[in-house]
């Protein structure tokens, strides 16, 4: 390290001396300032990524290639009132989501740092009262004075820290509408799950209702010695095997509710206030706008979080390259000392020094240069994981399509098998009533029906949540908070709470 600075004693004697301190100070604060504009390190420039030039599917009737026009796409899709209101609750309570505003919050204040080290860095107010005997003699010292130094940005290694906590702070902005477009699609896809298994629960119970009177008819025919025991006992098996169905039912549901009372940030807790005691699986649009694949960059939160990561590590590479070369500061001090406090801040009290220096770690540059080669290869990394972000996201939408098309396509199948299965279990009844067939054949149409009705329940839930995770995949939904800070949806109560743990320090702060 080699550091070379004038002498800062105070020197408060000599009109020529003084002029000469001035002017040294004066010199050297217009050089460094002059020459305060480099910056060193390579300026961000955004990365270019593998983007298909449309969907795979984009022919399909039920998909559009223009942009989706509503942000609030829960409610377009589904015209759900209860999902609305789920929704809008999960906004205001999700802890999830407060976490992220608050990482938001910390990268603000991370960035206002920043901006601070570009001034001053050193301001102190000293001061000084002391009583000392020596040889019976007693001498009093007192002083008070001011201190000022200040690193000046010859490299541009201040702005570029700026530049990356600037870059970080739209980072966690991103994080934060990812972590919005991951709740809303949860809340989503948790209600129709509960809406779904709901549904589920009716047709168990429907066709428990109709297995029970098929035992009824088995059990009078056995009276009347038409048939065996053995019609009776098939049937009872059959009917209890779909009641030991309603329990393991009757668990997924309560355990997919007390998931959504904690999305909504409540711990589990009966629901059917917001829910009421049953409700219709939401149904979906006849058709979806997809936009283009290139809109995913601009719309997808985890690509610009990715992006604004690479940005803020390219600074750090300036930051880097700034160490191979000298630092440069100034500063000062002013103040008066005395044998008598009466005396202070008299003109023959008077102290006051000014110094430049320059530091420069000229044995440090295999340590420095490693450091650079380091911030640069972090760099890479990150670049490679942008793109590679960028085909996940990609990725994520052409399967979420092809889910929803096709459990489209597979739910009207099962509509077709399932008002058949009715029509059968309705003909195998009375067929059986007449003696025209055996027990065998209505068991058969009476378990395949309850599987066939199930299926069906099963696949309507599917198209609505794989058109929800069509949504998720597009980014849809963190537009909803428009231009304001994250920070600005925290409770009040939150921002008072903080405010108090720190207004103690107020004046300390300021």
């Amino acid at each position: 390290m080699l550091r070379c600075h004038p002498c800062r004693q105070c020197c408060s004697k000599g009109a020529g001396m003084n002029r000469s301190w001035q002017t040294l100070g004066i010199a050297t604060l217009s050089a460094l300032i002059a020459s305060g504009c480099a910056m060193l390190g390579p300026d961000f420039q955004e990365p270019g990524a593998p983007v298909e030039s449309s969907w795979l599917y984009v022919e399909d009737p039920l998909v559009s290639s223009e942009p989706p026009a509503d942000p609030n796409w829960w409610q377009t899709a589904f015209q759900d009132p209860v999902l609305d209101r789920l929704v809008e609750m999960a906004l205001q309570e999700n802890l999830s989501l407060r976490s992220a505003a608050l990482r938001v919050l910390q990268s603000q204040q991370q960035l206002a740092i920043a901006i601070g080290n570009q001034y001053p860095q050193q301001q102190q107010v000293t001061g000084l009262a002391a009583r000392e005997k020596s040889d019976a003699i007693i001498f009093n010292d007192y002083s008070l004075g001011f201190n000022l130094s200040w690193e000046a940005d010859f490299w541009g290694r201040f702005r570029r820290q700026v530049e990356s906590a600037s870059a970080e702070l739209d980072a966690s902005v991103a994080d934060y509408d990812g972590a919005q477009v991951s709740l809303l699609s949860q809340v989503a896809q948790n209600y129709i799950l509960v809406r779904t298994l709901q549904a589920q629960l009716d047709v168990a119970r429907q066709n428990i209702e109709l297995q029970r009177e098929s035992l009824r008819i088995a059990r009078a025919k056995f009276n009347a010695g038409a048939v065996s025991e053995l019609d009776a006992d098939q049937a009872e098996t059959l009917l209890n095997n779909t009641i030991a169905s309603v329990p393991s039912l009757e668990t997924s549901l309560q355990q997919v509710k007390n998931s959504l009372a904690i999305l909504l940030g409540k711990p589990p807790h009966d629901l059917n206030y917001l829910l009421g005691e049953k409700g219709d699986i939401p149904k979906t649009p006849a058709s979806i706008a997809l936009g283009m694949p290139q809109n995913l960059i601009r719309q997808r939160p985890d690509i610009r979080a990715a992006e604004r990561q690479l940005a803020a590590q390219s600074a750090q590479i300036g930051v880097a390259v700034t160490e191979l070369y000298p630092s440069f500061s100034i500063g000062g001090a002013i103040g008066s000392s005395a044998m008598h406090s009466g005396d202070l801040f008299e003109s023959d009290s008077e102290t006051w020094s000014l110094f430049g220096a320059f530091q420069w770690n000229i044995f440090n540059y295999g340590r420095l240069r490693s450091n650079v080669r380091l911030q640069d290869a972090l760099f890479q990394q990150l670049l490679v994981d942008y793109r590679n972000t960028v085909l996940q996201a990609q990725g994520d939408v052409e399967n979420s399509i092809v889910a929803y098309l096709k459990s489209y396509q597979q739910l009207a199948a099962y509509q077709l098998a399932a008002a058949a299965s009715k029509r059968s279990v309705a003909a195998s009844t009375a067929q059986y009533q007449n003696g025209l067939i055996d027990f065998n054949t209505v068991i058969s149409t009476l378990g395949a029906d309850a599987q066939q009705q199930d299926l069906l329940t099963s696949a309507r839930g599917n198209v609505a949540t794989n058109l929800v995770q069509v949504y998720r995949a597009l980014g849809g939904g963190w537009e909803i908070r428009g231009n304001q800070d994250p920070v600005d949806f925290l409770p009040a109560a939150m921002k008072d709470e903080m405010r108090e743990r720190t207004r103690a320090w107020e004046g300390v702060l300021q």
